[in-house]
C-alpha cells in the first residue's frame, strides 16, 4: 500500500538521522598540537581549553586530524543523498503516465514543459536525483584525501574547500526538496485500483501456488498448473487469473473454490500492515 511505502520512507530517514548524528560526533575533533602533533612547543592543556570552548573533543593527530573522519562524514552525506534519490526515483515512476498513482506538487500556473503544455514533469524528484550524484561523487574525493604523504601534504585542502561546502549545502537542499515532495504529493486511489485490475489477478500467483502446495499438491505440479492459467489469462484474454483457477476442477478438488478465492484476496497483503507501521516507529 502507499501507506506502507511512506512508512518505509520514514524508517529509512530515521536511520539517516542517526547516521548523521554519529558522523557529526566523529568529525567534531579539535587539534592544536604542533606541526607534527607532538605538543613540542605547546602544552596539551591549551588544546583541551580551546576544544572545550568550541565543544570539540581533542584527538590524536599528525599535523592535521586524520582524514578518515572526514571521509566517513562525506560517505554519510552521500548515503543520505542516495536514500533521497531512491524515494525521488520512486515518485518519478509513480508519476509516469503509464502508472499515474501519485504526483509531486504542481502549483497553479506552473509549467510542466516549455514545449508541451500538457505535461507535468516531476521536476523536484528529477532535481533530487541529479544533485545526489554530485554528493556521491564528492564522497569519492573525500576517500582520495585519506592517504596523505608522511605527516601530511596539502593535496586534500583544495578538494575539501569544494566538496564539504558543496555536499552539505546540496544535501540540505535535497532534503528540503524531498520534504516538500512528500508533504505535498497527491495520490490517486482509483488509478491504483485500476492498475491492480489491469494485471488480471496475476499478482495472486504466489499465494495460489503456496495454497496448493500446503494442500498437498507437489510443488512442480502446482507451479505448472498456476503458470498455465497465468499465461492464458495474460495472453489470451477472456477470464482473468482467479476465475480460471476457480473453474479448474482439478485445483478445486485440492482446496475448493473458496480456498482459491481466499488465495487471490488482495487484503491478504495488508493483514499485517499495522505490524509494519509499528516496526517503522509509527
Amino acid at each position: 500500500s502507499h501507506g506502507i511505502r511512506m512508512a518505509l520512507l520514514h524508517d529509512e530517514f530515521c536511520r539517516a538521522e542517526e547516521r548523521l548524528v554519529e558522523a557529526k560526533r566523529e568529525i567534531a575533533i579539535g587539534k592544536i598540537s604542533g606541526a607534527v602533533g607532538t605538543y613540542a612547543h605547546l602544552d596539551p592543556s591549551i588544546e583541551a581549553f580551546v576544544c572545550k570552548k568550541l565543544k570539540l573533543q581533542p584527538g590524536a593527530a599528525t599535523q592535521v586530524v586524520p582524514r578518515d573522519r572526514h571521509a566517513a562524514f562525506a560517505q554519510v552525506l552521500a548515503l543520505v543523498a542516495a536514500s533521497a534519490e531512491r524515494w525521488a526515483t520512486e515518485f518519478r515512476h509513480l508519476q509516469r503516465t503509464e502508472v499515474g498513482e501519485a504526483a509531486e506538487p504542481f502549483s497553479k500556473g506552473q509549467k510542466g514543459s516549455s514545449a508541451m503544455p500538457h505535461k507535468r514533469n516531476p521536476v523536484n524528484a528529477e532535481r533530487i536525483c541529479g544533485l545526489a550524484r554530485i554528493v556521491r561523487g564528492n564522497a569519492l574525493a573525500a576517500l582520495e584525501n585519506v592517504a596523505l604523504w608522511h605527516e601530511r601534504d596539502i593535496s586534500h585542502s583544495s578538494a575539501e574547500r569544494i566538496l564539504f561546502p558543496d555536499s552539505t549545502i546540496l544535501l540540505d537542499f535535497i532534503l528540503a526538496d524531498l520534504e516538500a515532495l512528500v508533504r505535498g504529493h497527491t495520490v490517486d486511489p482509483k488509478r491504483m485500483l485500476a492498475n491492480l485490475r489491469a494485471t488480471r489477478g496475476l499478482w495472486a500467483s504466489q499465494g495460489a501456488l503456496l495454497s496448493l502446495t500446503r494442500a498437498g499438491l507437489p510443488r512442480r505440479q502446482a507451479y505448472e498448473a498456476i503458470q498455465k492459467h497465468a499465461m492464458a489469462a495474460w495472453l489470451e484474454g477472456g477470464a482473468d487469473f482467479p476465475t480460471r483457477l476457480e473453474n479448474d476442477p482439478d485445483l478445486g478438488k485440492k482446496i475448493g473454490r473458496k480456498g482459491l478465492r481466499e488465495a487471490c484476496d488482495a487484503m491478504r497483503h495488508l493483514r499485517h500492515e499495522k505490524l509494519i507501521y509499528r516496526r517503522c516507529g509509527l
